[in-house]
């Protein structure tokens, strides 16, 4: 039995008790946490559900999945991943592979940032295809093309798009606004007069989020981790009345 569960968007606080239910009946329980910044603690999470929990690698999901779905064929695996399990496609391949090997399967969602960003007031249904801005060593140095007409697509169609800041989680480096704001700068995606959208710390009791033009954010120079940008198409009047309550100005 192969179980994969949405440890939600900031830290334990946020599990659901359907997943801690699955946890408690499980044999062995890992935890994945290198697709963004997780505010929990491992060791809380032990108290919360009675178990030892074990940290994976990014390998040991891409490269080395057989030994977690040899251990499934046998025993009751849990894995914990940030916020919604299937957001990002690995965890689907993961189920794919188990059903392949006549593994039983079973997910527990949770809240992910694509849902919680309708807590800036967009509307969901007026955002296009979502991007992640890497690291520039990641692209060798070059501006993330694909990710910029991805952007250039949804404007186009006068669709918002969410962008997710790279994450090198063993090396504890979370890319800033920022540094986000500067690849976009340079890709000639956004400009300085441009108002887009900043939310930061999602989940939390205080998350942050101000509607700005380009060059008050650059001198604001924004520190919170994990944050996402939009990058906004045509705005609905409801949509812009929320977002002014944000604005600085």
């Amino acid at each position: 039995m192969l179980s994969i569960m949405g440890l939600g968007l900031f830290n334990e606080s946020d599990l659901t008790l359907r997943a801690i239910e699955e946890a408690k009946n499980s044999d062995k329980i890992y935890i994945e946490l290198y697709t963004s910044k997780w505010h929990g603690d491992i060791r809380n999470l032990e108290k919360i559900i009675g178990k030892e929990v074990i940290e994976l690698k990014r390998k040991d999901l891409e490269e080395e999945s057989s030994k977690i779905l040899h251990e499934a064929k046998a025993r009751k695996i849990a894995i914990f991943v940030q916020g919604d399990p299937l957001v990002q496609t690995t965890h689907l391949s993961l189920l794919e592979e188990a059903r392949k090997l006549g593994i039983k399967t079973k997910v527990v969602h949770n809240t992910s940032i694509i849902s919680a960003i309708a807590e800036t007031g967009l509307h969901s249904n007026k955002f296009g295809r979502y991007v992640t801005i890497p690291f520039p060593e990641k692209t060798k140095g070059k501006l993330p093309e694909s990710v910029f007409e991805a952007i250039k697509e949804n404007k186009k169609r006068g669709l918002h798009t969410l962008c997710l800041l790279d994450v090198v989680a063993d090396e504890n480096r979370y890319m800033k606004v920022n540094e986000a704001i500067d690849i976009l700068l340079k890709g000639k995606i956004i400009a300085k007069d441009e108002k887009i959208v900043v939310f930061a710390m999602a989940g939390s009791e205080n998350p942050f989020m101000v509607y700005d033009s380009v060059k008050n954010l650059i001198e604001k120079n924004i520190e919170y981790t994990p944050a996402v940008i939009v990058v906004l198409g045509d705005l609905h009047y409801t949509e812009k009345g929320f977002l002014e309550t944000y604005s600085p100005e």
